[in-house]
């Protein structure tokens, strides 16, 4: 269990983290479309539902890098990595599993929604490790040309690159492989994705401010706690104490 602030801070940012990585996977195989207001040249974006708890995830990676480090960014990239994979495999064995001819949702209606959801899991699993790194990668290069100003740049920028990558590898493995977007659609739909979540990105680029101030609030209270860099001997000691 986590003791000091800092554990406490790592623990509950590694819940969302989780939490909306899981949402995301389970909930992506539906296509929405949203008014974009001739924003972009569109007035409509086809994109996948997946994409509203997804940016939390990229928020919550450069909120981790920020305080603890590629370590910190490294152990939860491979938890939640894990956890999808276990996910895959639930659901897996359930699609194995028949169906009560009185259940109230039908073996094709189970299938169809959570089906489609093992294949978008394979392609995150995949663009997730990829996405993940160069988030981590292009955070840091920004940091260490902007030290601890700008935070918006280096929180939108290291977004703005990883999601591309993965949007793109995510969905044409969820859709594509299986055979149930063409591919004129499926850049489509990536498109509309990538952009909306690039705008989401912006938008809530207010919400990193306020919870960077209000985490460093939390932790001015807590005595383990220390200006040295993310990479220090002490947060990393934090990290470990908490996953342990």
């Amino acid at each position: 269990m986590p003791t000091t602030r800092k554990q406490i801070v790592f623990f509950v940012l590694g819940g969302f983290f989780l939490t909306n990585a899981i949402l995301a996977e389970l909930t992506g195989g539906k296509i929405i479309v949203m008014p974009a207001f001739g924003l972009f040249g569109f007035d409509k974006i086809p994109l996948s539902i997946g994409v509203l708890p997804w940016p939390v995830v990229f928020i919550i990676t450069d909120l981790v890098n920020e305080y603890f480090g590629k370590n910190g960014v490294r152990k939860l990239t491979f938890l939640a990595v894990g956890m999808i994979a276990f996910t895959f495999g639930v659901l897996y064995v359930t699609l194995q599993v028949p169906t009560w001819e009185r259940s109230p949702v039908t073996h094709e209606q189970f299938k169809a929604v959570f089906g489609q959801s093992m294949w978008i899991i394979v392609g995150s699993i995949t663009a997730f490790l990829v996405s993940q790194l160069v988030d981590v990668l292009v955070f840091v290069a920004i940091k260490k040309r902007t030290g601890k100003r700008m935070l918006w740049l280096r929180a939108t920028g290291s977004t703005a690159v990883s999601q591309l990558i993965d949007t793109f590898i995510v969905q044409f493995i969820g859709f594509v492989v299986p055979g149930n977007l063409l591919l004129n659609d499926f850049l489509q739909v990536c498109t509309g994705s990538y952009l909306y979540k690039l705008l989401i990105a912006v938008l809530i680029t207010p919400i990193i401010y306020l919870a960077h101030g209000l985490i460093d609030r939390y932790l001015a209270g807590d005595e383990t706690s220390s200006d040295e860099p993310p990479e220090a001997r002490s947060t990393d000691r934090a990290i470990k104490g908490t996953v342990a």
